[in-house]
């Protein structure tokens, strides 16, 4: 469960970072060198689910999104300074506890 956890925080910050990278070149004038950063973050994220035990592509990638949508929100209170409010934490708890339901429920096939 942990190694799951721990992967999917890699993959959710190797997806924002790639992408905050790509933001900062082509909205903030940031040297082109920070797209090609971004594009390899990028891959390293493509690569990092792949390592994830579950057998399905769809179950993980359904489950990681609600996982980026937390990590999402970190970033923004951490790296952009806006403060995520009740409902946006409201709405992350209620992602988790999906995930966690997605993932961990004891199933027969």
């Amino acid at each position: 469960m942990i190694q799951a956890i721990v992967l999917f925080i890699v993959a959710g910050l190797a997806e924002i970072g790639g992408g905050y990278l790509f933001w900062l070149w082509l909205r903030e004038g940031a040297p082109y060198w920070f797209g090609i950063a971004g594009g390899f973050v990028l891959l390293i994220y493509g690569i990092v689910p792949t390592f994830q035990t579950f057998p399905t592509f769809g179950r993980v990638f359904a489950a990681y999104g609600g996982v980026f949508i937390v990590l999402a929100l970190l970033w923004g209170w951490l790296i952009d300074k806006k403060t995520p409010d009740q409902y946006d934490i409201i709405g992350a708890v209620i992602c988790l506890i999906g995930v966690s339901v997605m993932i961990w429920a004891p199933r027969m096939n």
